[in-house]
């Protein structure tokens, strides 16, 4: 009775953790494939049904990712609100990838745990004397903090790499709302001249502040909400320069060519920094795969004379 239950378990997570991964990692779309396909349907000009509209989706659409969504739902049950919160902070900060939002997420991560279900499931039905047999725990355990950690570092990886963009941009983009202000144009008419110039991170988040401005939210409020989202101190700092600027009086212009300056010697300095730290890093690889590899060229054929010679026969 243990082993169909196991084997039901099993295909149940295999099958949640394929369900998922379609559902998490699938590209992002900018428009609503639901719209796309009633526009279609409107220029046809023929009566559509609702039901036909539904089966006109595709499989994964029409199954998957609301199983998936099912599972999600019932994960986040168990999950501590303060977790939750957590993690949709990190998503926003990743820039949502793959349209991932914290019930997706964690029902992933909890998924993953399947992998050691998978493996001690395997240990049971394997033959007598093979590796994995009599070692399922001893499998099972790493590879289910492995299959729940990994979206962990996945995210992580995501918004390093985001957050590295957006300063290597800061400074030329801080040059161009320079130009833009002392030639006459306001902060939010250059942050738009920014995000209609430039496609990168940094101008979408300029292009989100300017449609909450035109919303009705204040600039002060939209420019502290993207620094808060971005979780870059450099951010931070130019957001309160500008603010200030602002609330005092200063010179826009003047602020912002300040800023960018100090921005380039940031990013001069983070370049140098990185510089000093290849050495460390080139460290553990060639001590682990390249100076072995030159010992064994260097010294593989002067152990195999050894060996031949009448020292060799001393020893073997």
């Amino acid at each position: 009775m243990i082993i169909p239950g196991l084997i039901i378990l099993a295909v149940l997570v295999v099958i949640g953790a394929i369900a998922l991964i379609i559902i998490g990692f699938r590209a992002e779309t900018e428009e609503d494939p639901i719209q796309i396909r009633l526009g279609e349907f409107a220029e046809s000009g023929e009566p559509i049904s609702l039901e036909q509209i539904e089966l006109s989706q595709s499989f994964s659409e029409r199954i998957i990712i609301p199983i998936g969504r099912k599972l999600g739902e019932v994960v986040i049950r168990f999950t501590p609100q303060n977790a939750i919160q957590q993690t949709a902070k990190k998503l926003e900060r990743a820039g949502n990838p793959s349209g991932l939002d914290p019930t997706l997420f964690w029902a992933l991560r909890f998924l993953g745990l399947g992998l050691g279900v998978v493996f001690l499931f395997v240990s049971f039905v394997a033959p007598e004397g093979s590796f994995i047999k009599g070692r399922g725990l001893l499998i099972a355990l790493p590879a289910a903090a492995l299959g729940f950690y990994l979206p962990e570092l996945w995210l992580r990886s995501k918004i390093n790499n985001r957050q590295t963009d957006i300063r290597r941009a800061m400074p030329d983009a801080l040059d161009l709302l320079t130009i833009c202000v002392e030639a006459g144009l306001g902060f939010d008419a250059a942050m738009a001249k920014v995000h209609e110039k430039w496609d990168n991170q940094l101008a979408l988040a300029f292009g989100r502040v300017i449609r909450e401005i035109q919303l009705g939210k204040l600039r002060r409020e939209a420019l502290r909400d993207m620094a808060d989202r971005l979780g870059i101190p450099e951010m931070s700092s130019f957001v309160a320069a500008v603010i200030q600027s602002e609330q005092l009086g200063v010179s826009m212009a003047k602020v912002l060519r300040i800023q960018s300056e100090q921005m380039r010697v940031k990013r001069r300095q983070m370049a140098e920094e990185e510089a000093h730290k290849a050495p460390i890093k080139m460290l553990f690889p060639m001590a682990l795969l390249i100076f072995p590899s030159i010992m064994i060229v260097l010294l593989g054929p002067a152990a195999l004379i050894l060996m031949q010679s009448a020292l060799g026969d001393m020893f073997f």
